[in-house]
């Protein structure tokens, strides 16, 4: 070991396991754990510090004297630099190992609570192509590699259309093929992209802000319907209806044609007016012959075939007999209350999102759903006693709370309540364990059962069902 720079090197160090992050984990000679963002459990590997704390190192393999037997050749020509998909370099039996003992971990570490035998990860059948919804920003000065950096080229092409490199706000890699949505995403994105440039449109700067294209957002569902937003910076008319006009009649399968100009500091179009240029302002998906009406804004589970896997599941914890008084807390756009209203008596859906909430109310209108109701308002406010006894005493409770989990006053509130079951589904299962601590003095786990919904990721998906303890 030697010191430099206040950086370190360690030599001949074996890779151990996956750790928060998508990042794999080591230990020094002291000890202390490095976390690596290049390396997989069974590498083993020189390593260069990058940072340093009281407790743990951050470093890079630097040199592989031995690769792992769980390794397998990462299918992207972009992998490594695009932050997308971190772990296409490991087989997918192996992320979803990993990815059930983070779970356990969590809720085993930071729960604290007597737990059920976790049942097997539900994987996904598409391992690649699954997402429906992609974004991708403009840029008129694109990332260089290393590689073309050093050499002597004067490069030209400066446009790109693509993602952020990680940590980097202003820096986009241009994607030549994305193995993340399925086509045409992938046509049409090139096809905005060389049409754009031969017609000299300029391509944001963010540092100067100023350019034409901004950002291009792709979604599709899987009954085959497309929208298309374009996000323009500049307004100018004439060259907006020139690209336009022409994306829409290369691919006339585009059901639902947008666009908005945006000229804040940010890209985000949530305060943002969507204008439609052609076709339908929403696209619709399908899950049992309902139908959910998707908009620019709409929140909808980005990997459609392993959403529907995970509302069956959710519904099958309920154990539903059709006299119950169900909550669904943080609802969304209300798709786990409409797809479990068949087996309730009524849901009640709450979430603190106006426009979802609308296109909640829509969709069960549409659907001809006539045994549920949604209410707007911060979870932690609007769930209280005056809206338990306005709306009645809920039999089981289902809550899918954004990756920080649920407020502490929403928690003690459904300690209060007390509903027979509570079905907690979390993107994030270090803050369900979390909750489920606070949970546990009336509450006990009977299954718990991982979900993966994103595959090439660290990201997995946790259902617990919760039953009240005996008094």
């Amino acid at each position: 070991m030697r010191k430099k720079n206040r950086r370190q090197t360690f030599e001949h160090v074996e890779v151990i396991d996956a750790g928060a992050k998508g990042k794999s984990v080591a230990k020094a000679p002291d000890g202390r754990v490095i976390f690596l963002s290049n390396a997989i459990p069974g590498d083993v590997v020189d390593i260069q510090t990058t940072k340093k704390r009281k407790a743990y190192f951050e470093g890079t393999a630097t040199y592989f004297h031995k690769l792992s037997e769980k390794r397998t050749k990462a299918v992207c020509e972009h992998f490594g630099v695009c932050g997308g998909c971190k772990w296409q370099h490991m087989d997918y039996e192996h992320q979803l190992y990993y990815k059930q003992k983070e779970v356990e971990n969590n809720l085993k570490r930071i729960g604290g609570v007597a737990l059920p035998k976790t049942k097997p990860i539900l994987g996904s059948k598409e391992k690649y192509f699954y997402r429906n919804k992609m974004e991708f920003s403009f840029s008129d000065s694109r990332w260089l590699s290393l590689e073309e950096l050093q050499s002597d080229t004067i490069f030209t092409d400066k446009n790109a259309l693509g993602f952020h490199i990680p940590g980097m706000w202003d820096k986009i890699l241009d994607i030549k093929k994305c193995h993340l949505q399925a086509d045409p995403s992938n046509a049409i994105r090139l096809w905005v992209k060389e049409f754009s440039e031969e017609n000299g449109f300029l391509f944001f700067n963010p540092r100067q802000q100023k350019g034409l294209l901004r950002t291009l957002m792709i979604r599709t569902t899987s009954i085959g319907e497309i929208m298309i937003v374009v996000q323009f910076y500049d307004d100018d008319k004439t060259k907006r209806e020139l690209l336009l006009k022409n994306l829409s009649d290369r691919f006339p399968e585009i059901t639902s044609l947008q666009y908005v100009v945006n000229q804040k500091a940010n890209d985000t179009i949530y305060d943002q007016d969507v204008i439609c240029f052609s076709g339908r302002d929403h696209i619709f998906e399908e899950m049992e012959g309902l139908q959910f009406k998707i908009n620019a804004k709409s929140f909808y589970q980005t990997n459609s075939a392993q959403a529907y896997e995970l509302y069956k599941i959710t519904r099958d914890f309920a154990n539903l007999t059709g006299k119950e008084l169900v909550y669904d807390l943080y609802t969304g756009t209300g798709t786990i209350a409409q797809f479990v209203s068949k087996n309730a008596k009524k849901v009640v859906g709450i979430e603190s999102v106006p426009e979802a909430i609308m296109d909640a109310k829509a969709n069960a209108k549409h659907n001809k759903i006539d045994n549920v109701e949604f209410f707007v308002g911060d979870m932690k406010t609007i769930f209280d006693d005056d809206f338990i006894a306005s709306h009645g005493q809920p039999d089981v409770i289902i809550t899918d709370p954004p990756r920080d989990g649920m407020h502490k006053l929403v928690v003690e509130q459904l300690l209060k309540v007390a509903p027979k079951e509570i079905v907690y589904v979390s993107c994030n299962s270090a803050t369900q364990g979390r909750d489920l601590a606070f949970l546990d003095e009336k509450y006990e786990v009977i299954k718990v059962q991982p979900v993966d919904m994103f595959p090439q990721t660290h990201h997995v998906e946790n259902i617990v069902l919760l039953r009240k303890r005996a008094q």
